[in-house]
């Protein structure tokens, strides 16, 4: 065959092997199953349309260029499963902001159990001589006020301080999670408590005119904090609700699905919890001016909730929900594709 029909014959072929490979390469989840077995038909009439050029033509550019696109379809089709890389890349950019993303009415139920309780606490501790005498005895209330709560966040070496408290909020987050199977009782207990002892703490320094000192300690990390263990909460009244009200599925397939997506919720959150512990550690108690460690506190707030919206809708609309295996669509569509092909 005459090399210019050869490459008219076949040119179509080759284009199209290029553009399921160019697809196939950012991800094998964004083939259908059709165009998988299509993608690895095409690599092999390719592989024998590189074997004719080389022996029939000699001609260095066709079989450059089919070597190449032979090469990177064969990098699509054998690679192994597991990328480190790529596997952390997916989880920042797709399965933490969508499964977080997806949690929103659990979310709000979480922080309404966290907030409302702090709030009215707050207003009833600022307003009620006998709340606060009950809830703040004299000695304590005025060590508090003086020293105990502000030296709290320089009692340690930084380092040392920024670590335990990440590791304090990530228990609290896994008491969370692993609340809410006893049907969110335990979960909505913990957000309920803690609001309550923020709403107290809060009142008191409100009580004695000192809110900026109270407010200019805990904004800084408490922001990124709190966020983190209401998301936790929420994660876990998922799992709970998902025990009272599966649906159409079974109470064990619904508890897996929402058990996988609160593992992923409880990887994402550990970061989250990283940046709130070496702003407390680092940031709030050194000597740090109160506009400042407020401002870098709000930064990272914003820049957490513009991840979680912003990459959470651009999943939600790829159709990802958060659960653990989604991503990998593709390769088993991908193996079994193999399999048919090379056992003919």
């Amino acid at each position: 065959m005459d090399i210019d029909l050869f490459i008219a014959r076949n040119s179509p072929t080759w284009d199209r092997l290029a553009e399921l490979t160019s697809t196939a390469r950012r991800t094998v989840a964004r083939l259908t199953p059709e165009e998988v077995d299509e993608l690895v038909a095409l690599y092999q009439r390719t592989s024998s349309h590189l074997s004719h050029a080389r022996t029939a033509y000699r001609e260095p550019g066709l079989t450059m260029r089919l070597t190449t696109l032979v090469g990177q379809a064969s990098g699509v089709i054998y690679r192994g499963r597991s990328q480190p890389g790529r596997a952390v890349a997916d989880f920042f950019l797709w399965r933490f902001p969508a499964a977080v993303y997806q949690s929103g009415r659990f979310i709000a139920a979480s922080a309404a159990l966290f907030l409302v309780p702090a709030l009215a606490m707050g207003l009833w501790m600022a307003h009620s001589n006998e709340a606060l005498n009950v809830a703040w005895p004299d000695e304590v209330r005025q060590a508090y006020l003086d020293s105990e709560f502000e030296d709290y966040y320089s009692a340690d070496g930084p380092a040392n301080f920024a670590a335990q408290v990440t590791v304090n909020n990530i228990q609290v987050a896994f008491l969370a999670f692993a609340g809410g199977i006893l049907l969110c009782i335990p979960t909505a207990w913990l957000m309920f408590s803690n609001g309550i002892y923020l709403g107290a703490v809060a009142g008191l320094f409100a009580t004695a005119g000192q809110s900026g000192k109270f407010w200019g300690l805990v904004l800084p990390h408490g922001l990124l904090e709190l966020t983190a263990v209401i998301i936790a909460g929420a994660a876990g009244m998922r799992m709970g609700w998902a025990i009272v009200a599966p649906g159409d599925r079974s109470r064990t397939e619904a508890l897996g699905v929402e058990g996988r997506r609160a593992v992923l919720i409880a990887l994402g959150l550990i970061l989250a919890f990283m940046v709130a512990g070496f702003i407390e550690g680092f940031i709030t108690g050194r000597g740090v001016p109160t506009a400042l460690r407020v401002g870098i506190g709000i930064a990272a707030e914003l820049a957490f909730l513009t991840w979680i919206v912003v990459q959470g809708h651009a999943a939600t609309r790829r159709g990802l929900t958060g659960d653990l295996g989604e991503l990998d669509r593709g390769w088993n569509e991908l193996a079994a594709a193999r399999e048919r092909s090379w056992s003919k």
